[in-house]
């Protein structure tokens, strides 16, 4: 089993499928009265949160707990870092706690590998900057395998901010080394130019939402994520909804098979209608619960899946 996950590229078939095996039997867990696990007992796991998350940060710290590992929840505002302390110095200070284990979310990329190498403990990416978020991968992938009974052969559109997205970098690389097909939609301004070759050659680039949907087994919006936009990426809101926006028109051009899915936050009415993300295609609620056992899995086989 591999030390650290900081990049969906850490994972070949083989341990991501281990992963999301294990995250079935977690998820097992749910429906008993006692849901905690001694696995992880006398461990200590640190969220080191550079960033707001709900989600994400929430998932982890219950993930630990039900593995009955110690959590300690670290956030920038408030600490050290707003007198100026980097992340090597708030990174050593972390090791001499004694962390087994840093799930760590932060605004630069490439963090959780340069933490990587000044811990001891297993590094967990929960998000750094425009580039990764490998769990809301796994997760992602649990879902669909869970609604749609597999993974190998599914095709797969990823619709939106492709430009500022980690999870679609995730899931890209992740679901074609599952065997799943990708497309990435959007307008031509939020897609990278030449992404889905760097990303994997199985990956594929649409700019025609339309065009695609018909083909589908599971449709992802992605947020569009105007925090991190300094220009004009797209006439108006109201044109990027016309035109990319998931409707209720526009889902039934999809397969009935077929389900929707959002990594969330939503921006209701702009990427993605009420009426959609309230629908019984929509795996939105159930993408949060699934978290849950997709991380429970991921700290299981980190810290304690040898022993």
């Amino acid at each position: 089993m591999i030390k650290h996950l900081r990049s969906a590229a850490d994972l070949d078939a083989a341990t991501a499928t281990l992963i999301l095996d294990t995250a079935a039997e977690m998820a097992a867990l749910a429906g008993r009265e006692v849901k905690k696990l001694p696995t992880l007992r006398g461990r200590t796991v640190v969220n080191l949160f550079y960033e707001d998350s709900t989600r994400t940060r929430i998932s982890f710290e219950a993930a630990a707990k039900r593995l009955s590992a110690d959590v300690i929840n670290f956030s920038a505002k408030g600490s050290s870092v707003s007198k100026g302390e980097s992340l090597k110095d708030t990174a050593l200070t972390l090791q001499a706690m004694g962390a087994d284990a840093v799930v760590i979310r932060h605004a630069a990329s490439g963090a959780p590998h340069r933490l990587a190498s000044w811990v001891d403990g297993s590094v967990i990416n929960a998000g750094d900057g425009t580039h990764e978020h490998p769990t809301q991968a796994l997760l992602d992938a649990y879902t669909m395998r869970s609604r749609l009974g597999r993974l190998d052969g599914l095709r797969v559109a990823i619709v939106g901010d492709v430009l500022h997205s980690r999870v679609a970098r995730s899931n890209v690389l992740l679901l074609t080394t599952l065997g799943a097909h990708v497309t990435l939609v959007g307008p031509p301004t939020l897609i990278p130019l030449n992404i889905a070759d760097a990303l994997s050659p199985a990956a594929k680039v649409s700019y025609d939402l339309d065009s695609v949907l018909p083909d589908m087994d599971v449709v992802m919006m992605l947020r569009v994520q105007t925090e991190r936009m300094q220009d004009s990426y797209f006439p108006s809101a109201r044109e990027y909804s016309r035109r990319y926006g998931l409707d209720l028109a526009r889902m039934r051009r999809m397969p009935e098979h077929a389900i929707v899915m959002h990594p969330g936050p939503m921006n209701r009415g702009m990427e993605i209608t009420p009426e959609v993300a309230d629908s019984s295609r929509s795996t939105i609620v159930e993408q949060v619960a699934n978290g849950v056992s997709a991380r429970m899995a991921v700290l299981y086989l980190l810290l304690g899946g040898k022993a």
